[in-house]
C-alpha cells in the first residue's frame, strides 16, 4: 500500500511540473513574440518614402 501512495505523490508531482513547464514555455514563445512585433514596428516606422520632392536638384548645365 505505502508502495501505491509513494506512486501517486510522484505522479502528482510530475503532472504539477510538467504544466508548470508549459506555461513557462508559453510565456517565452508570448514574450518573443511581442519583442518580434515591436522589433517589426520600429523598422517599419523608419522606413518610408525617402524624399517626395522630386524637384529638390538643378539639373546641371
Amino acid at each position: 500500500m505505502y508502495a501505491l501512495q509513494l506512486h501517486q505523490v510522484r505522479e502528482a508531482e510530475l503532472l504539477r511540473r510538467a504544466e508548470r513547464e508549459r506555461l513557462v514555455g508559453e510565456a517565452r514563445r508570448v514574450r518573443r513574440a511581442a519583442r518580434r512585433a515591436a522589433r517589426h514596428a520600429v523598422r517599419k516606422e523608419a522606413e518610408g518614402p525617402v524624399s517626395t520632392d522630386r524637384d529638390g536638384f538643378v539639373h546641371a548645365a
